[in-house]
């Protein structure tokens, strides 16, 4: 037997929840435990179980998923949507459903929904929010003690496509998991956005057939079980070192942020505003083009006589990927790894990156896990010191340019442990200026 809430009762429910996580969020902030942007989404979720699909209701929405990219491409996105709508969005990169609620709240006004989203969580966050659109970015090994196996992935997404057959798919078509999980969806735009880590994609994931891949096609050996060919296919978005190719022309991109992985994360991003919700494609990449900035990632700061550029990963394809934009001129690599339960506890996957071409740059292995980095260096044959501290490490470095690349909580301890010490040296600056003067 069910019980259903008059819908007098539902709103003061709703009305409840958001006042609760309003002030849960006022005081995280005041007394500096936290940005809120989980703690008001957990009480109000607690409060009100139906509160996202309230919050959400009758707003047109987006989702973006995949293992790599989900933030960079919801931040383009979300600048893309701006110059056309007012948006709600998830920023700060909290995709699980406290994060999202939040997001739903503090832009309770605006008129489009841009959220990034855990894959876990796609397909129950589908059924409350209904969303106009779905971009489907990358599928590859992640955390497997708390993800799980990559085809299950697959059949979650794949099953979330398949309840809301209404929804427009912005897919990759040069990833073979991501193309499965799209393939029978009755609204699909193709991006060909590229695959720069195919460990995941040797096998079909609806049959177990092999794969063959060459010169940007790829198809699989044995046919679907209704007799289809399961192969590439043809992209009406194109993104390239030229530019980006679209149904109304060729454009040129030119991003603010490094590597080929962002300028596909990009492509996906204003295919979705374009083909999804008529955004203009020049403001569209505008847009994209004026990001230079994602929570931290990518960003430069400065401490003593070092300059430092931040760069995160989370998994061996984001390692891949970061490791190629590292500037192989810099002065100094501190590379940190913790092994936290948001990182990951299991620290195998580092024996799935390729280390290696460091010749002439001081490199640290630092981070809770720094010990198991380090033997992943000393058999990738990299000249390399363990320092555990990542800011000692980067102190360490010759004066100069120093590249760090860590992973989720390294990254995130390590952007706030250089605050500190950015803020402890400009006082200590400030005192010998007085004391000059």
């Amino acid at each position: 037997m069910s019980f259903s809430l008059p819908g007098s009762l539902k709103k003061l429910r709703t009305k409840a929840a958001t006042t609760a996580a309003t002030l849960a969020t006022t005081a995280s902030r005041a007394t500096g435990r936290g940005a809120g942007g989980m703690i008001g989404g957990l009480i109000a979720g607690a409060i009100d179980p139906n509160i996202m699909t309230s919050l959400g209701a009758g707003r047109p929405a987006v989702l973006v998923t995949g293992t790599n990219g989900k933030s960079t491409t919801t931040r383009m996105l979300a600048a893309a949507m701006r110059s056309a709508y007012t948006v709600a969005t998830n920023d700060g990169g909290d995709n699980m459903d406290a994060g999202i609620i939040s997001a739903l709240m503090a832009g309770k006004d605006a008129s489009r929904i841009v959220l990034e989203v855990d894959e876990l969580h796609v397909p129950h966050v589908a059924e409350k929010l209904k969303p106009q659109a779905l971009v489907l970015l990358n599928l590859s090994r992640d955390q497997l003690d708390r993800v799980g196996e990559i085809n299950k992935i697959e059949r979650a997404l794949r099953g979330a496509v398949e309840a809301n057959p209404d929804m427009l798919v912005i897919a990759n078509c040069d990833d073979v998991l991501m193309t499965s999980v799209a393939f029978d969806a009755k609204k699909v735009i193709w991006v060909s956005a590229g695959a720069g880590w195919l460990g995941d994609s040797v096998s079909c994931p609806r049959t177990g057939g092999h794969i063959v891949s060459s010169d940007g096609d790829w198809y699989a050996v044995k046919p679907l079980p209704d007799g289809r060919e399961f192969r590439r296919p043809t992209p009406s978005w194109v993104v390239d070192e030229e530019g980006l190719h679209t149904p109304q022309g060729t454009s040129e991109l030119n991003l603010a942020l490094p590597g080929r992985a962002n300028r596909g994360n990009a492509a996906q991003a204003i295919a979705a505003a374009v083909e999804g919700f008529g955004v203009e494609l020049e403001p569209a990449v505008k847009a994209a083009e004026s990001v230079a900035d994602v929570a931290g990632r990518y960003s430069t700061v400065h401490l003593g006589d070092h300059e430092i550029r931040l760069l995160l990963a989370k998994n061996p394809a984001g390692w891949q990927e970061a490791l190629s934009m590292v500037d192989r001129d810099a002065d100094g690599l501190v590379i940190a790894a913790n092994g936290q339960v948001a990182d990951g506890v299991d620290m195998s996957w580092l024996w799935d990156v390729r280390f290696e071409h460091f010749e002439g740059i001081a490199v640290k292995a630092s981070g809770e896990r720094g010990t198991d980095l380090a033997v992943r260096l000393v058999y990738a044959d990299i000249s390399h010191e363990l320092i555990k501290d990542p800011v000692e490490a980067i102190k360490s470095c010759p004066p100069g340019r120093v590249e760090v690349l860590a992973n989720y909580t390294a990254f995130r301890d390590l952007k706030k442990a250089l605050e500190r010490a950015a803020a402890v040296e400009k006082a200590e600056q400030a005192d010998k200026e007085a004391t000059n003067g």
